[in-house]
């Protein structure tokens, strides 16, 4: 087993010596779904012991090792406490939540041991292949466990392994994109496009469109190449890195990012760059730049600068054009994945930081003022979570900048109540992102307390919302579990309480 294993595992606990991929595969994908579980139906008890014990809607007990990483979950039975493995897991979920909400579901189950077999596959294919050199790019590609709070993180369609494999970030891919020619009167655009006109040529008559491989796989062109409107123009002269969205590329020599389609279910939605998000897409991008064009301070917009597509696929073949790193990371610094930080991944400066104190009030400082004051100066609502938040880092490991992403994701107070805007980012930058930051912190420095500077940093700015924040005493949980198995859209944001840390 070779360094970079241990430190991918840091946050689940050690393995038996000898421990194999099923195994490894059984304990990632038991953590996310147990989250999952215990946050959103489970009653915690106060019984003494080492172990967490929860009881279930059902009645059942059930006990796990561990907090921020559930693992080892236990059923208590009449002669006592027995070990669960992950398929029995999945069913006691599945029974637990048909009795909790009277509605049953076949597809989330399903959900969870494809995502249990894809974490396998990943973990087969990361034992044989080197991580990139490149820091940022190993950031990206190292979320094994993913979405800490999802039960199904991993989850690729149910389709065959060699189908996904090739393009999956957490098996360190990097390929080339298909080039397509995009007959002109066929061509819907709007923004900035032009970078895409770089990638290669195309004859006269057509546009360029980079298309990704697996998309290309996935839906039906045929039609289209037969009567001229698509021709296939090879694949570009470079390879292009798939970052943690999966259907996001980055591609290190041009500085670009592009966004595609991709009709799988990841998480909670189909990823598809639908038709009602990319009409809207110029003015909530404009938006957010204005915000940190006006805003002091090192925080930077990666805009979304236009995007292109067929008008006979308008969804199914749009690609995205989003701004590289270079013009926006300040220099000598290096940006770094949010969510890997969390996750743990070989070089990550919150491992190796000897003052987590000082490295935790650097980090709030970068990260709070710009979310904050695009919501209170300029009503933009930043879908700032672990995904869509960049963090560079000076040579010593310290942040110095925050960088936030996804055009998609923001919200505009002009449309939505400032409560629900206020709810929406609370979540996102308190729940989904500082949380998780100070728990992994907390667990790799015992006695270190995060939340007094939390509390400093925002009591420093004056907006009502965050002086009500450091008294109110929950915050809102989005829960995932139970928005999949009822069957809600994936952006029907659902929330219940959690005990707030910032009130202690």
């Amino acid at each position: 087993m070779n360094r970079r294993e241990r430190v991918d595992r840091v946050d689940l606990p050690p393995p038996p010596a000898g421990t194999d991929v099923a195994h490894r595969a059984d304990a990632y994908a038991a953590a996310p779904l147990l989250n999952c579980l215990l946050r959103e139906v489970a009653e915690p008890l106060p019984e003494p012991g080492d172990r967490p014990v929860y009881r279930l809607p059902g009645g059942r007990l059930l006990r796990v090792r561990g907090d921020r990483r559930p693992a080892e979950p236990e059923v208590h039975a009449a002669d006592g406490w027995r070990r669960v493995g992950h398929t029995e897991l999945v069913k006691l979920v599945a029974e637990e939540l048909t009795r909790h909400t009277g509605v049953s579901n076949h597809e989330l189950p399903a959900e969870m041991i494809d995502s249990r077999d894809a974490v396998a596959a990943l973990l087969t294919a990361r034992d044989r292949v080197t991580a990139p050199g490149d820091p940022y790019l190993r950031s990206e590609q190292c979320l094994v466990t993913g979405h800490p709070y999802h039960p199904a993180p991993k989850a690729r369609g149910g389709g065959p392994v060699g189908a996904w494999l090739p393009y999956a970030p957490e098996a360190h891919a990097r390929f080339p994109l298909v080039l397509l020619g995009l007959r002109e009167d066929t061509v819907v655009e709007e923004g900035d496009t032009s970078a895409l006109d770089t990638l290669g040529e195309a004859p006269p008559g057509y546009r360029l469109l980079p298309a990704h491989p697996w998309q290309l796989d996935l839906v039906s062109c045929t039609e289209a190449f037969e009567d001229g409107r698509l021709i296939r123009l090879g694949t570009t002269g470079f390879e292009t890195w798939p970052t943690a969205a999966v259907r996001t590329v980055y591609a290190p020599a041009q500085d670009l990012f592009l966004k595609f389609s991709l009709d799988v279910r990841i998480t909670n939605d189909i990823r598809r760059l639908w038709r009602h998000d990319l009409l809207k897409l110029r003015r909530t991008d404009e938006a957010a730049a204005r915000a940190f064009a006006a805003s002091p301070g090192s925080g930077a917009w990666l805009s979304d600068c236009g995007y292109r597509t067929a008008d006979f696929a308008f969804e199914e073949l749009a690609v995205l054009v989003r701004d590289g790193l270079h013009d926006h990371v300040r220099p000598g610094a290096t940006p770094l994945l949010a969510a890997a930080l969390v996750e743990g991944f070989e070089g990550s400066p919150l491992h190796a930081t000897a003052d987590p104190a000082a490295w935790w009030e650097a980090y709030l400082g970068v990260v709070v003022p710009p979310a904050l004051a695009a919501f209170a100066d300029h009503g933009v609502v930043l879908e700032a979570h672990l995904q869509n938040t960049l963090v560079a880092v000076d040579a010593d490991g310290t942040p110095v900048q925050a960088l936030f992403r996804d055009a998609e994701g923001v919200k505009l107070l002009a449309d939505v109540s400032r409560a629900a805007g206020w709810e929406r980012l609370v979540y996102c930058l308190v729940v989904n992102h500082l949380c998780e930051v100070a728990a992994a912190l907390a667990e790799r420095h015992p006695g270190f307390s995060p939340w007094p500077a939390a509390r400093r940093e925002l009591a420093r700015h004056d907006l009502p919302e965050a002086a009500a924040l450091l008294t109110a005493p929950t915050l809102p949980g989005k829960t995932n579990l139970l928005l999949r198995w009822t069957g809600a859209d994936g952006a029907d944001a659902r929330y219940l309480p959690l005990p707030n840390p910032l009130a202690g």
